[in-house]
């Protein structure tokens, strides 16, 4: 395939994109999750929108390795590429999690007093506590990876290569 429009890589396009639907999707999680009200609001969108942010980063992956192979792979292109590799694990983590809390809270809740009777008060409440930190540490994981490999791309292509105001 070929990744290109109208002369440009591809992968700098798609790179917006992908740094604006990971960290939205993981918000959205985390706010639909924790809020009601969000959750109400936003409803299939959560879902949505991890999973259009999961379908981006392969994308990404992909028109940035068609553009690997029409630059000079420099330390910090292959620096930013390792990085980049990790983003993907975590964005399955965030649709898996809103995906999961939006079955949830539109199909489960009916079955989640039985749950609370035989799991008890306390155990329910940990049970809770867990689904919420493990869905912090996740949606967390996945906005951090994608500020990570920003930076190291940002840093593959512009550092070093204009004159900063102390340079006179």
């Amino acid at each position: 395939m070929d990744y290109e429009i109208n002369g440009l890589p591809m992968h700098v396009l798609l790179v917006h994109a992908t740094v604006v639907f990971v960290p939205l999707a993981a918000l959205c999680t985390l706010l639909s999750l924790l809020w009601p009200a969000a959750r109400r609001r936003l409803g299939i969108v959560t879902p949505l929108t991890a999973l259009l942010a999961l379908v981006l980063v392969p994308l990404t992956a992909a028109a940035g390795q068609w553009l690997l192979d029409r630059v000079d792979a420099t330390p910090r292109i292959l620096a930013h590429m390792q990085i980049a590799g990790t983003l993907l694990p975590w964005t399955v983590g965030v649709f898996l999690v809103a995906l999961a809390q939006w079955l949830w809270f539109r199909y489960g809740a009916t079955e989640a007093g039985g749950m609370r009777r035989r799991m008890g008060t306390v155990g329910s409440r940990i049970a809770g506590i867990v689904a919420v930190v493990l869905a912090l540490v996740i949606c967390g994981g996945a906005v951090a990876t994608v500020a990570a490999v920003g930076e190291a791309g940002s840093r593959a292509v512009w550092e070093g290569s204009f004159r900063t105001g102390t340079d006179d």
